[in-house]
């Protein structure tokens, strides 16, 4: 029995260990999760994805300009998202009916549009929406009368628009695999009622944000460590901006047009930095803000000319 009793006593002890270290692990990760919550939710990022949708519907020369490209996409969202429902949906209601109970055709209804919303992004992204994306972002920042330098690899600085206007960068097709396979394996947080599909929103949300401005970010010229630092002081409101275009991206069929106005709700919160940042180099020179966009302005010009 003396045997036994020490054996048991090693083997605890021998976990213990472990186990403090697993219970640090989930209570950091519990304290980190209800931070970025909070901090999400009193950021406002959460309202530039709906500010988004107030300005493209209320500026036509927005969606007139790409308006083939939002035909397109609702004829292959409405034929995915009805593909889905008819083959899918009965067999993911029987197998969520297991963890849900009597929310199973919720839940289930919950899974298949995530999993249409997963294969219209890939099909809409690789067809239809980089390029209009582009263009959305481009036309935000006309219209707001923001000018940027875009900075190329090798010191030749051109005009920001007339830099996008050449293609000179990729959207977010390098983000979009890592994306999608992150959303793909968080779906299944779906199956547990509310606190999963809030905490699905979040996860992604926290990785989805920040590609939003990753045309912005290389027309700064920032490095990689610089947009890491950059995306960590602001990490609250890009989680609220991520789960709010996620939560609008759910919308059976019209989804991908609310990537189209996430796309120009990101577009006017970059201008918004920009206009702040710009009055800050002002106070700091003793320059009027308005003094310092018109150097701007010719600083583009003079790149332009240059070329």
């Amino acid at each position: 029995m003396a045997g036994v009793s020490t054996s048991s006593q090693f083997s605890m002890s021998s976990q213990t260990p472990t186990t403090t270290r697993v219970v640090a692990a989930v209570e950091q990760q519990a304290l980190e999760i209800l931070t970025v919550s909070r901090d999400a939710v009193l950021s406002g990022g959460w309202w530039y994805p709906l500010q988004g949708i107030f300005y493209f519907a209320s500026h036509a020369s927005l969606y007139r300009s790409i308006f083939p490209v939002i035909l397109k996409t609702l004829g292959a969202a409405l034929a995915i998202t009805v593909a889905m429902f008819t083959f899918t949906y009965l067999p993911q209601v029987a197998f969520c009916a297991l963890f849900s109970g009597p929310l199973a055709f919720a839940t289930a209804a919950l899974l298949v549009l995530g999993e249409a919303y997963a294969v219209i992004m890939f099909v809409s992204k690789a067809f239809f929406l980089g390029r209009a994306q582009d263009q959305l972002f481009n036309a935000v920042f006309r219209q707001q009368g923001v000018n940027l330098i875009y900075v190329e690899p090798k010191g030749k600085s051109r005009g920001f628009v007339q830099s996008v206007l050449k293609g000179a960068s990729k959207p977010l097709s390098r983000f979009s695999r890592e994306g999608l396979l992150r959303y793909v394996v968080s779906l299944p947080l779906n199956m547990v009622p509310m606190v999963g599909t809030v905490l699905f929103l979040l996860y992604n949300g926290t990785k989805a944000g920040p590609t939003f401005h990753s045309r912005y970010f290389q027309a700064k010229g920032m490095t990689p460590a610089a947009r890491q630092a950059f995306v960590d002081k602001r990490k609250g409101a890009y989680t609220a901006f991520g789960a709010t275009t996620l939560g609008l991206n759910l919308v059976p069929v019209f989804g991908p047009i609310f990537l189209l106005t996430s796309t120009v709700g990101a577009a006017l919160w970059a201008c918004e930095l920009e206009k702040k940042e710009k009055e800050r180099e002002a106070s700091s020179s003793g320059k009027r803000p308005a003094l310092v966009e018109r150097a701007s302005t010719v600083s583009v010009e003079r790149a332009q000319v240059s070329e």
